[in-house]
């Protein structure tokens, strides 16, 4: 099974593996066997209680999932995720919602027209 994702999960979500206890209700002694690999088979009820915490399936632990490659992106994906972080909340809205339209959308007129309504509703005409 692969454990050390757990660490890597809560690394990203930067949760300490004593919130991760007290959240998770899995003792911290238990927690640090776990991801120094001391326990290698753990009960199901602590696992599922980890990742209630950290917002991920049993599955996201299992080795076949570990083992994935991760998604490589574009250098026009990348550029769009740099700008999209850089914009503040209610501007990222506004791009979900003209993506939203884009998705939807079957040819160019539809997608003037429907980003049209879309700029008159977030102007609040």
């Amino acid at each position: 099974m692969g454990l050390e994702i757990i660490q890597m999960i809560k690394k990203e979500r930067g949760i300490t593996t004593e919130t991760l206890s007290k959240l998770s209700g899995v003792p911290v002694g238990t927690l640090n066997k776990i991801l120094n690999g001391e326990t290698k088979d753990p009960k199901l009820e602590t696992l599922k209680a980890i990742a209630r915490v950290l917002g991920c399936t049993l599955d996201d632990f299992d080795d076949v999932h570990s083992r994935r490659k991760p998604i490589e992106l574009t250098v026009s994906e990348t550029k769009l995720f740099r700008i999209f972080r850089e914009l503040n909340a209610q501007n990222q809205e506004k791009i979900i919602r003209y993506a939203d339209v884009l998705l939807e959308a079957q040819d160019i007129d539809e997608i003037i027209e429907k980003v049209e309504e879309k700029g008159e509703e977030c102007s609040g005409e």
